[in-house]
């Protein structure tokens, strides 16, 4: 096979995504959706009559690279969680993650079932799927809010606090949930005995939490013996592919799930930041902008039917609502007031790279169809615009001061920037 193919895609999507991450930021949208929209100009090339560009060799490396980025991803993600905070929090923004989880998974839950076909002839293959689409919708991306929070001077305040640290709670939940969902797909007869799948996610945790700790304690070790030595990142990396490796091989948990459980373990350690600067920029300048824009690349708009355009836009006014409403009432049951409690829903609506892992996953593993990619991408990416501009509006007229402490505050929340990856400079 001529694995050279791939070179050539490799250096358009690296192009074409720069460009249009630029963009975005004139327009001051998440790179994100450039990366996206790179995917879906790549998916363009297929149509082309005797087109070489994309064939079977350089899908296939792209693939590989694709799967490689998304365990980095959420390794990273894992090395950026606050794990003081998440402490520290409180009940208030659990109670607002579960409400804001409950409510967007079992609405998506529904309209999918109802898309194919209803309940009445629902198979365990279609089950697996419209549970895939659910879980989609739980987790919330971080970096729109807080850029936008940061932006407004709002950030360090009760409801900005709150949003941030809901947010993360979400992403961790959304890994949970979706390793339940794969177990499902994985053994048909899971269906009778739900049990075993929660069994095998608790046995991973309790396996992985004295491990963890375990390492922690060798990390501070090696650091004091060899501080700011290449070693330490190469052997996070590694400890990073491990533990991707056991959750999938051993427990059935996915892979991801491991790799955002090792980065949680490097957080915690006193050079995690030296760590994740060690990674930025093979992330930053390949891996990344390949797993967004293979992403895209799976998307078949071709297949769009009049139902599924009507199936995309239910989707995105849900992924909307529910966020809203769910997370409303979660903050108005923490005791927030009226306003309060919109802002904290309007905050929590934007989905992104998270979401795009779970309908990633659901592709590689035939639940979901390439077709059915571009629902998720238009929740997606309309979801990233709708965000700053429904926050704006939810705070234009709040009087209270913006705090002084925001600047440092957004110094500390910087890095999250990275979960949306890719940074327009």
């Amino acid at each position: 096979m001529e694995y050279y193919n791939m070179l050539l895609p490799l250096a358009i999507i690296l192009i074409v995504s720069k460009l249009l991450a630029k963009a975005c930021t004139k327009f001051n949208l998440p790179t994100v959706v450039g990366l996206l929209i790179t995917g879906l100009l790549m998916s363009l090339i297929r149509y082309i009559p005797g087109q070489t560009i994309l064939d079977a060799t350089a899908l296939d490396g792209i693939g590989f690279l694709a799967k490689i980025g998304v365990i980095l991803i959420m390794f990273e993600t894992g090395l950026e969680t606050d794990v003081k905070q998440l402490r520290d929090v409180g009940v208030g923004a659990v109670i607002i993650t579960m409400a804001g989880v409950a409510l967007p998974m079992g609405l998506g839950f529904v309209v999918a079932v109802l898309f194919h076909g209803g309940f009445a002839d629902l198979t365990h293959d279609a089950l697996v799927s419209c549970l895939f689409y659910g879980t989609i919708l739980t987790a919330t991306s971080v970096s729109v809010t807080v850029t936008t929070l940061r932006e407004m001077g709002r950030i360090s305040s009760k409801v900005g606090s709150t949003i941030v640290t809901a947010a993360v709670l979400d992403d961790i939940i959304g890994v949970v949930v979706l390793s339940f969902v794969i177990a499902m797909q994985n053994t048909a007869a899971v269906v009778a005995s739900p049990m075993m799948v929660v069994g095998k996610i608790v046995l991973f945790f309790v396996c992985a939490i004295p491990l963890g700790i375990l390492l922690n304690k060798l990390f501070d070790v090696l650091d004091r013996r060899y501080p700011h030595h290449r070693m330490i990142p190469i052997l996070s990396l590694a400890l990073c592919f491990f533990f991707a490796y056991a959750s999938e091989k051993f427990f059935g948990v996915a892979d991801i799930t491991g790799a955002y459980v090792a980065g949680l373990v490097i957080s915690c350690t006193p050079k995690s930041s030296y760590i994740q600067s060690k990674f930025e920029p093979l992330s930053f300048l390949l891996l990344t902008p390949v797993f967004f824009a293979s992403v895209g690349i799976k998307a078949k708009v071709d297949g769009m039917t009049g139902s599924l355009v009507l199936f995309s836009i239910l989707l995105l006014l849900i992924s909307v609502a529910t966020k809203i409403v769910g997370c409303g009432l979660g903050a108005k049951l923490c005791h927030f007031t009226g306003k309060e409690s919109l802002q904290v829903g309007v905050g929590m609506v934007c989905r992104g790279e998270v979401a795009l892992i779970v309908a990633n996953r659901g592709l590689e593993l035939g639940v979901l169809s390439g077709t059915l990619m571009a629902p998720v991408i238009i929740t997606v990416v309309g979801g990233t615009i709708l965000t700053p501009i429904l926050l704006k509006l939810v705070f234009r007229h709040d009087g209270q001061p913006a705090s002084a402490a925001d600047s440092n505050l957004a110094d500390h929340y910087e890095k999250m920037e990275q979960l949306d990856i890719v940074s327009a400079e």
